[in-house]
């Protein structure tokens, strides 16, 4: 007898088993097809978004490495890509629970105070989180450049929606949290410069100076070794101050990005000789020393000579 009423509960259960998901089968293919459409067409619409983001960036800013430019691109599309999967998947899910007969509405609002709950909880990450995507959103800064952030400068080595990595000249690797940085400075993006405050004596001729600063710098350019570096002639902005002991006359070159350095320095040796030749003094600093009348002049005596002040 418990026997029978086993098969019997196994059979009738069975039964309803399968009349259930006859009934609701049309319904869960449907939305199967649907969200295989619709992630299809995400893809779909996003490589087409790629391909048109990517000539329009090529066409507005020639010059610019395309690579930087495709993990730009990307990196926005794929943050794109997963919020887009997320809802989907969230709106399917819901759609089948409600089918099957699962009030949704106490989900829903159990959902609304989790996330209530998280948000409070992790606000210092949603921060993060939405100032990185505006970062890379307004391409402020690249992997590769060389940047300032918060008055520590240092080669850019990643960008997160959550954090900034910077590595310094001395190899230290600092992490700024992207909701927390105030400011930013990118020295290397399109083109750089590089400016020189060339300080003279003041009894030398700022105009021949200047002429072979304007020398010097041509020569630079013209070096095979060098003239991919440089994007445009010297600009020589002429007299620009007055110090202690000399004369400041200012210049920039424009590089390209992160060349100034190499250039610069190339620059400086090259004009310390040219100065040297030509009997430019590069003054360094002088102090007057006053005794007053009455004091006598100090004789100093040193093993070889005598020196008076």
């Amino acid at each position: 007898m418990q026997k029978l009423f086993t098969v019997d509960f196994w059979q009738i259960a069975g039964k309803q088993l399968l009349e259930w998901f006859i009934a609701l089968a049309p319904t869960l293919i449907l939305l199967i097809i649907l969200l295989i459409i619709a992630l299809k067409a995400l893809s779909f619409g996003l490589n087409r978004a790629r391909g048109i983001m990517l000539s329009r960036l090529k066409k507005s800013r020639r010059g610019v490495d395309s690579t930087e430019m495709e993990k730009r691109v990307d990196t926005l599309l794929g943050i794109l890509r997963s919020t887009v999967r997320i809802v989907i998947w969230s709106v399917i899910i819901m759609i089948v629970l409600k089918k099957i007969g699962v009030d949704i509405a106490p989900l829903i609002a159990g959902a609304g105070i989790a996330g209530l709950a998280i948000g409070f909880g992790a606000q210092e990450l949603v921060r993060d989180v939405i100032s990185g995507f505006f970062i890379l959103l307004e391409n402020q800064i690249r992997t590769g450049d060389v940047a300032i952030i918060n008055g520590t400068g240092g080669l850019v080595e990643s960008i997160g929606l959550r954090t900034t990595v910077l590595r310094d000249l001395s190899g230290v690797v600092h992490v700024f949290q992207n909701g927390k940085i105030n400011s930013l400075s990118n020295m290397t993006k399109e083109w750089s410069g590089m400016v020189f405050d060339i300080g003279v004596a003041y009894k030398e001729d700022t105009d021949k100076v200047i002429e072979i600063m304007q020398e010097v710098a041509e020569e630079l350019r013209l070096d095979p070794s060098f003239s991919d570096k440089i994007k445009e002639p010297i600009e020589i902005f002429g007299v620009d101050g007055f110090s202690d002991s000399a004369v400041i006359i200012k210049a920039r070159f424009k590089t390209k990005p992160i060349q100034q350095w190499d250039v610069g320095r190339e620059y400086r040796r090259r004009l310390k000789k040219a100065f040297d030749r030509s009997g430019i003094e590069i003054p360094f600093p002088h102090r007057t020393i006053y005794w007053g009348n009455e004091v006598q002049p100090t004789v100093v005596s040193g093993k070889n000579k005598e020196t008076t002040s």
